[in-house]
């Protein structure tokens, strides 16, 4: 990370957040009364066993569900009075999403697929198509931005998703298992080329994972336990990255 995060603008702030679910006749309260803040250029591990809620909470940082208590404020706004398209507009100018499918559209271009985040958000096709070729050079794809998906590689294409990510320029960027879906020395490089990034860019990086290999290069790790968030460990981003296939353990 470039910057103290002591000094850091914060970008993302949950406040008290509570979600339930309902199984059956039963409630079931996945996170309660949870409080985090994400400050500009952190890189940020949120771990925690299987159905604990980390995706949810992901979701509710990002904008896209709405908590049943508290609230999330993006680079100072809150999103919960916001109605669907102010929503969207606040979550393309300041978010950037990374699955562990890459969710490419099939039918265009790396190049298009890049730029569509860009152009939705109001620029100029043929802006957002330079900013796209800037940005797939930027990871390491200047050759394949004529590339549909299907010719594209398990690494390649999730380089793509994260391309279009960083597409608006924006704050943040969450991360649900970006690498589950890699092979140890894809997943590897993928990370790499994130802290890579985060070093020149200085923007945020909230990475779900259940890798601890990776969750240890990050500036911090959070374990979602009981619905709560409780700091695990300080990361050790500056150390090398370890053989991810030799320690994969689910947390």
């Amino acid at each position: 990370m470039s910057i103290d995060s002591g000094l850091a603008p914060v970008v993302i702030c949950c406040n008290r957040l509570s979600r339930s679910y309902r199984q059956g006749s039963h409630k079931v309260d996945v996170l309660r009364d949870l409080h985090c803040e994400i400050r500009q250029g952190e890189l940020v591990a949120i771990v925690g066993s299987s159905g604990s809620g980390k995706s949810t909470l992901l979701n509710l940082m990002g904008g896209l569900d709405d908590p049943d208590g508290g609230d999330v404020s993006i680079n100072g706004r809150a999103v919960k009075p916001m109605n669907e398209s102010q929503r969207a507009q606040w979550r393309n100018k300041h978010l950037g999403f990374v699955y562990q499918f890459h969710h490419l559209l099939g039918e265009f271009s790396a190049l298009e697929n890049v730029a569509i985040p860009a152009m939705i958000g109001g620029m100029k096709k043929a802006d957002a198509q330079r900013v796209a070729a800037d940005l797939l050079v930027k990871v390491g794809l200047g050759e394949r931005l004529g590339h549909k998906p299907s010719a594209l590689s398990g690494g390649e294409r999730q380089r793509v998703a994260i391309a279009r990510a960083l597409a608006t320029s924006p704050s943040c960027v969450l991360m649900d298992e970006p690498t589950g879906n890699l092979d140890p020395v894809t997943a590897a490089s993928v990370f790499e080329l994130l802290l890579q990034l985060n070093r020149e860019l200085c923007i945020s990086f909230v990475i779900v994972t259940h890798d601890m290999a990776i969750a240890k290069r990050m500036d911090r790790i959070l374990n979602l336990a009981n619905g709560r968030l409780e700091p695990l460990s300080q990361g050790l981003a500056a150390q090398p990255l370890p053989g991810i296939a030799a320690e994969h353990p689910h947390v």
